[in-house]
């Protein structure tokens, strides 16, 4: 169950979303400072998540109460299960998002991964709400990535490490597979036809980074009207240290055995079911082949001016 309770001043009523664990507890070191903060905006309704999947019940429950905007006070998660709710009830609700988590990769994408809950209050009190691009795959929505092979296999690991916080958990935990990974085969459909082959792994972005400090999609747009695709083919220790490092910089789509392409509509299919890393969660395809679009203007936010490119 979520706690609740209000903060009312006369103006407009927002819900805030607080994830206390996000971020190592960064979210709980600071919600109360974000509740004071926008208060003085109007009428506010916060919720505390106190498990996965707090998010859906609450954003549903905010939306059904007339709160607009949703602010999100926690990490890529977080933003993402309360921008589903928006997009799978299709409602005019705007979210903002007040960055507490290990990426913010979401966060950077809207320029605001380094705001104070100050700023984040002046953006909200001054700014319009612009709509951005998401991709749906395998019918479930994303905001940032969905990646295969490699990327999901990180993922998996960094759940192991406590004693990191940051860009730093998935920079050692990428490190560590690099020498333990296997590989996936992958075959492309639509506009990057290919036969199966071998892969590090396969990332569909909509915005440039992934796990905090990667610039996986270093040309993506979140208003483009497409997702920027890269595929990584294998190779050895060697040449995986190399394409790790080279992603770091947002060079690695000038290496030999990295594609990138811009589509609005991919289809990959596998050997079997693959595991998914679709904005920082784990989690396992319906069927061998993962149908990837993008979902034009679909999600209103508020961003840093000039951070939409």
């Amino acid at each position: 169950m979520a706690s609740r309770y209000s903060y009312e001043e006369e103006g407009l009523r927002q819900a805030i979303i607080v994830n206390p664990i996000a971020g190592r507890g960064q979210a709980r070191d600071i919600r109360d400072l974000v509740v004071r903060a926008f208060g003085r905006l109007g009428e506010t309704i916060v919720f505390e998540t106190t498990a996965v999947g707090d998010e859906e019940r609450v954003a549903a429950e905010a939306i059904a109460a007339s709160c607009n905007p949703l602010v999100v006070v926690g990490g890529d998660g977080t933003c993402a299960r309360v921008a589903r709710v928006i997009l799978e009830r299709r409602v005019d609700c705007s979210l903002a998002v007040v960055p507490a988590g290990t990426g913010n990769d979401f966060a950077k994408s809207l320029g605001v991964a380094h705001y104070t809950p100050g700023q984040s209050v002046a953006l909200v009190a001054v700014a319009n709400p612009v709509r951005i691009d998401v991709g749906l795959a395998d019918g479930d929505h994303f905001i940032n990535t969905c990646g295969f092979g490699f990327d999901a296999s990180v993922l998996k690991a960094t759940q192991n490490v406590r004693f990191l916080k940051g860009d730093a958990v998935y920079i050692y935990s990428a490190l560590r597979q690099l020498f333990s990974y296997r590989g996936i085969e992958i075959a492309t459909g639509g506009a990057l036809r290919r036969e199966s082959e071998r892969m590090l792994m396969a990332v569909a972005s909509n915005g440039r980074s992934l796990g905090g400090a990667f610039r996986i999609a270093p040309t993506a747009s979140v208003i483009d009207g497409k997702l920027d695709f890269c595929f990584f083919g294998d190779t050895n220790v060697l040449g995986r240290a190399r394409r790790f490092a080279a992603a770091l910089r947002g060079t690695h789509l000038t290496l030999p055995g990295v594609t990138g392409v811009k589509a609005d509509t991919l289809t990959l299919t596998f050997a079997e079911k693959p595991a998914m890393e679709m904005d920082g969660e784990l989690r396992l395809a319906s069927s061998r082949t993962v149908r990837i679009e993008c979902v034009p203007r679909a999600l209103s936010v508020y961003a840093a001016p000039g951070a939409l490119v």
